[in-house]
């Protein structure tokens, strides 16, 4: 038996930032305030809507100053695709203008050519967890529906300006996060646990049905665009072979499954009353041929971890968007953030035999405590043997998917760069294979140096993951 992994030659190979937490320059070139921009602790902490603590996402990483040299270390490494989002208070600083921001339009003319020159497609993002604040406090987020119209105007207007610069597009960053962060996902301001039932399907119906809307406005003003959803897929597996465990696991799957339902299949899944017993009367007239006819072409989701469940609902581990328990089989991050590379393979096998749909890992990457060393040579570096593990054992089972026949259109590391974590919003949570000299108290040059894993996944893209055979 041929043990060998392979890739499609037409593999997207790349990594993944977010605006929010790369761009800084939040306040420059006309762009407004964003939910990002009030929550100075991450999402660990408490909301503070007009806080003036300094948020280490303001400033970032710079990358809005810096993106060309950026781009350029990328294009060193080979990278085909580049996974970014822009900023919706950049092009409507208030979210409800009628006219955009053109000084928010022209930096992403800039960012997008700067890819173009070394050939790498960018993957766009609509709203990823940065919605403008005006809209969170005129509007309680997407609780209104007056959102989708003030949604679908900056899509059309993003849509047409980019069109022939950007073809791969995602309308909503982990659009299931709404059910355990609604402030950062949603912009409604209200706690958690404040929130009702009716409520939380309100909001989540309203960004279900702007993102099929939008999904046809990208059809309609180029056919070529290729959109998709995408979700935070954290599978759950039962704590043990007790009918009520394995019934837990079923009951935590249906609250990503619902998403994809609709997003994919156009329409709310058979147990969706269980979940939210009066959402029916939440879904208008048009509304259900709306989310029918406009259907994505891709599904796209973040990999870190998986969870268990049983029917004690101990929620006492914290994953990437939910809650769970941990899994005494697995090892962790320096986060807590369980560490399971065969649940990659098991998740793309999971999610392709639901939907039969092209699949993209659109995240997946180790956070850890980085140290900046002497490279031998007259400058820097760092030794990230476990991040290249790390890496390393995922890839492998992406490949082990596509083996098993599971369409993969590929794969970008999250942060490709380091960047500001968005759960805690420090600098020491690294993700990249470029190091930046930025500190959690916002100390640094900002200069980018080149880890070992940088040259690791050079290799694994320049071979197309051949390399990932070797020993």
């Amino acid at each position: 038996m041929d043990t060998k992994v392979s890739f499609p030659n037409d593999f997207l190979w790349g990594g993944a930032v977010a605006a929010n937490q790369c761009e800084g320059a939040y306040l420059e070139d006309g762009k407004g305030m964003s939910v990002q921009d009030v929550l100075p602790y991450g999402v660990i902490g408490p909301i503070f809507p007009g806080a003036t603590d300094q948020n280490s996402k303001n400033t970032g990483i710079d990358f809005y100053h810096r993106y060309a040299e950026d781009i350029r270390l990328f294009a060193e490494m080979g990278f085909k695709v580049f996974r970014t989002s822009i900023a919706w208070s950049r092009i409507y600083p208030l979210g409800n203008e009628p006219q955009p921001n053109e000084e928010g339009l022209s930096f992403y003319d800039k960012l997008f050519d700067e890819c173009a020159k070394y050939g790498i497609e960018p993957l766009v993002t609509l709203s990823h967890y940065e919605m403008p604040l005006n809209l969170a406090q005129k509007c309680n987020g997407w609780l209104d529906k007056a959102v989708i119209e003030h949604f679908m105007r900056y899509a059309k207007t993003v849509f047409q300006r980019y069109k022939g610069k950007v073809k791969y597009w995602i309308t909503f960053n982990e659009i299931n996060a709404i059910l355990t962060f609604p402030f950062m996902s949603a912009g409604i301001l209200l706690e958690n646990s404040r929130l009702s039932s009716n409520e939380r399907f309100c909001a989540l119906h309203n960004q279900l049905l702007a993102s099929a809307l939008v999904t046809r406005i990208g059809h309609e003003t180029d056919p070529n665009n290729k959109i998709g959803c995408m979700i935070g897929y954290v599978p759950s597996y039962p704590a043990s072979s007790k009918p009520e465990d394995v019934l837990a696991a079923m009951k935590a799957g249906w609250e990503t499954s619902l998403f994809l339902d609709v997003s994919v299949r156009g329409r709310y899944p058979y147990y969706t009353k269980r979940l939210f017993p009066n959402y029916e009367e939440h879904i208008e007239d048009g509304d259900r041929k709306v989310l029918k006819n406009n259907t994505v072409d891709f599904i796209s989701f973040s990999y870190y971890m998986s969870t268990c469940r049983s029917e004690r609902g101990n929620e006492s581990c914290l994953t990437n968007i939910q809650f769970g328990e941990k899994n005494p089989y697995l090892p962790e991050s320096q986060w807590g953030w369980q560490i399971d590379p065969k649940g990659l393979r098991y998740s793309l096998n999971k999610l392709y035999d639901m939907y039969h749909k092209p699949l993209f890992i659109v995240e997946n990457g180790l956070g850890a405590k980085d140290v900046l060393i002497e490279d031998g040579r007259g400058g820097y570096t760092v030794n990230d043997d476990y991040r290249i593990a790390y890496l390393r054992e995922h890839l492998l089972q992406v490949g082990e998917a596509i083996k098993d026949g599971v369409d993969v259109m590929g794969y970008t590391a999250w942060g490709c760069i380091d960047i500001v974590s968005a759960s805690t919003s420090q600098m020491s949570k690294r993700y990249g294979f470029i190091y930046v000299d930025r500190n959690d108290d916002g100390s640094g040059t900002l200069k980018r140096y080149r880890k070992k894993s940088f040259n690791w996944y050079k290799e694994v893209i320049r071979t197309n993951g051949s390399c990932l055979n070797e020993t």
